[in-house]
């Protein structure tokens, strides 16, 4: 009887190590594609002086720019748990998306708190088919924008001019603060496929410090 149960034991041992380095390298050859994107957009201004894990879904980098860019620069990319089972089913279910954040300092902090959520709402096909039928009409709008401010104060809009008329980028959240880091922005990591798009994302990025930078602290 015993010998059976060891035979178990060892394939599910051998089963759930095999998973874990599979993924593991997966995980890793991931985000290393993502920052090889990342840092080839910041060729000639800024270059990966870091790299290091936080078990095997968390990247994290320090990064090192050319004056009057970004000080104190980091990213962090967060992947599925994809070597854990049961960690990954959770974040399957509860629909977490892999992201790339980056975070840095200003030359001078801001002199405002903001943090902006950006959300896209999409229809089914079917739509189009009820509204006719319900005689509705529909109309394209820009971006609106929802504020839980009382106040909108004047060097608020730079910024997010910036975010409601730059094209190309794909920015989850962003986040201005007086303390460090000064500036936070986090896109899905499926959006930085490709040289062109970290190349957007970076160019984003200059322009929202550039807004910033006009009202500092």
């Amino acid at each position: 009887m015993e010998s059976p149960l060891l035979i178990d034991a060892i394939i599910v041992t051998t089963g759930s190590c095999l998973w874990y380095v599979c993924f593991a390298y997966y995980n890793r050859k991931k985000a290393a594609q993502a920052m090889h994107w990342f840092e080839t957009a910041c060729s000639h201004r800024g270059r990966v002086t870091e790299l290091h894990w936080h078990g095997s879904s968390s990247l994290h980098a320090r990064l090192a720019f050319a004056a009057h860019w970004f000080e104190n620069a980091r990213v962090t990319v967060r992947l599925r748990p994809r070597p854990l089972p049961l960690r990954w089913l959770y974040s399957l279910w509860k629909r977490e998306r892999e992201t790339l954040t980056f975070e840095a300092d200003l030359d001078c902090a801001p002199g405002f708190q903001l943090q902006i959520f950006r959300h896209r709402w999409l229809t089914h096909n079917h739509t189009r088919g009820n509204v006719q039928h319900r005689g509705w009409e529909l109309h394209h709008s820009s971006p609106v924008l929802l504020t839980t401010r009382s106040e909108w104060t004047h060097e608020l809009t730079p910024v997010v001019n910036t975010l409601m008329t730059a094209k190309g980028h794909h920015l989850l959240s962003v986040r201005f603060r007086e303390e460090s880091p000064h500036l936070a922005a986090t896109l899905p990591l499926a959006a930085l496929n490709d040289e062109q798009a970290a190349t957007s994302f970076l160019k984003v990025l200059r322009a929202l410090a550039e807004g910033a930078s006009l009202h500092p602290q």
